[in-house]
């Protein structure tokens, strides 16, 4: 309650400022916001109770500040994630589902970006950190957009003043930064071998679902380096703010985009594919040491951001702020996954702090389905598909491959946190499902889900990599016998082989 009261104390002191016509002293007063996102992590933080890592600077923030326990996305892929974090509306409403989709298609009115809102109110609005890897300036939303300019929605589509250069000092800012090395990708390997303390593959705890091999156990370590990183990452950009003078009255916001890139995780609606990390942390207006339990969704931060900011929310988001004290916690978190390349999925989940309820509208496909940029980048799959076809697996384990997915699933997230029994069908039940199930039809019925439309599919660029695919199977087996193996084998030097090829056979026609 105290946390609340301070901001309340905080947010009325610039207001009677404003009142008197000190607009630059009030504007002084108003916080900084960074907003960090990092790509495909679930909670995997020390802090949150994961075997093997060591992540201190985020333990700090979290002790610090507030820890949020039961923060779930809308979405377990990044696009969609992001849009409806920039957008604070669910994703399914905005139309901005499919991910990599609809990038020429402005926002729907009365929907704005949050930027344009911060800009009104006197923000400077910075994407990036010179300070992280890839310098932090992935957007990635499913709305047309620019990176810098103005927006109108109609004409002009800036999303943000500048990019990372010098910190604004006679002005409030709201810095987006992504901390992109936790995403899968080569730098992985490398990230590690340059580790002065790698984490133990034999120190790691794999849930049930995982087979547990040698090579399942490297990546996963080698998951939990690129969280180390990370978190020194954070270090560094909180150690600027510091020298800046500049600590005390910036909010922090840490929220993963989606989670982890494995077996179960990101792209699929299972407790590590929504369960997010998120961390705020304000030393001028927050009082720190607390784990909040309350059930709170990924869309949630564009409201956080701009209730920090002082900005009125606009009736139209299905985002609360979870730093304000009069709002209701919520009942559930709608989530869904819809189109990623060329996966159709139309799965929604019901979660609550007791059950997740999935209702699989595509059924004829295994979860396991051979998407063709995941078969670059997630061994543990290629090692237990192989496993699987040896009946070496458990029956949970094999169920990834299953050829069909079951229309209902129903998991007591208390009791059974792997989700390894499926409750939908058992009779003492079966008023939970009805009551979850309740929950999914009173989300549709007041929200149209453009995910239930049919694709238009001009507006969802092929991805590349079922190019690369075929030729890998076609010129390229021996790279495929490695995957195979659990090798990954570096999608970026491929995709540069494969452009050299087709130029060559392009010469040769």
């Amino acid at each position: 309650m105290l946390s609340f009261l301070l901001i309340g104390i905080f947010f009325a002191t610039c207001s009677t400022k404003g009142q008197k016509g000190q607009d630059d002293q009030s504007a002084k007063i108003k916080p900084n916001i960074l907003f960090l996102l990092a790509e495909d992590i679930s909670t995997d933080l020390e802090c949150y109770g994961m075997q093997g890592v060591k992540t201190p600077v985020l333990n700090q923030l979290a002790s610090d500040g507030i820890q949020f326990m039961n923060a779930y996305g809308n979405n377990s892929i990044c696009s969609p994630s992001r849009s409806n974090m920039m957008v604070g509306v669910h994703q399914n409403i905005s139309n901005t589902q499919h991910h990599r989709s609809n990038r020429d298609i402005p926002l729907m009115e009365p929907y704005k970006p949050i930027t344009s809102y911060l800009r009104d109110a006197g923000y400077t609005c910075i994407i990036g950190s010179n300070l992280v890897r890839q310098n932090g300036q992935k957007i990635d939303v499913n709305f047309k957009h620019t990176m810098i300019g103005e927006w109108d929605g109609k004409n002009n589509f800036g999303l943000f003043d500048k990019k990372h250069e010098v910190l604004p000092e006679d002005q409030p800012f709201f810095q987006q930064v992504t901390l992109h090395v936790t995403h899968r990708g080569g730098w992985w390997n490398g990230v590690r071998a340059q580790s002065k303390h790698k984490v133990d593959p034999a120190a790691v705890s794999l849930p049930p679902y995982y087979a547990d091999t040698p090579v399942i156990r490297e990546d996963w370590a080698k998951y939990l380096d690129q969280m180390e990183y990370m978190d020194n990452e954070v270090g560094l950009l909180l150690k600027d703010l510091e020298a800046k003078g500049m600590r005390d009255n910036t909010i922090i916001i840490f929220i993963g985009d989606n989670g982890r890139c494995n077996v179960r995780g990101k792209g699929y609606l299972y407790e590590p594919g929504l369960h997010l990390p998120l961390i705020v942390n304000w030393p001028a207006a927050l009082t720190g040491g607390k784990k909040e339990e309350r059930l709170v969704a990924s869309v949630d931060v564009a409201a956080t951001i701009l209730h920090a900011a002082g900005v009125e929310i606009p009736d139209y988001m299905t985002a609360r702020s979870i730093i304000k004290e009069d709002n209701e916690p919520r009942e559930y978190v709608y989530s869904a996954r819809d189109l990623w390349d060329e996966i159709l999925e139309q799965s929604r989940a019901i979660t609550t702090t007791e059950y997740r309820y999935i209702k699989n509208n595509i059924t004829d496909q295994s979860y396991d389905a051979h998407q063709a940029y995941l078969e670059f980048y997630r061994p543990a799959v290629h090692v237990m598909r192989g496993l699987n076809e040896k009946n070496e697996l458990t029956e949970l384990q094999s169920k990834f491959f299953e050829p069909t997915k079951p229309k209902e699933e129903l998991y007591d997230r208390i009791n059974d946190p792997y989700e390894t029994v499926n409750l939908i069908d058992h009779p003492e039940y079966q008023a939970v499902a009805d009551k979850m199930r309740g929950y999914y039809e009173d989300w549709n019925t007041e929200n149209h889900d453009y995910g239930l439309e049919e694709i238009i599919w001009e507006n969802c660029p092929p991805p590349k990599s079922v190019e690369i695919m075929e030729w890998l199977n076609k010129e390229r087996p021996e790279v495929i016998a490695k995957m195979k193996k659990g090798i990954e084998p570096g999608y970026g030097k491929l995709n540069k082989e494969y452009q050299k090829a087709q130029k060559n056979q392009e010469k040769s026609n």
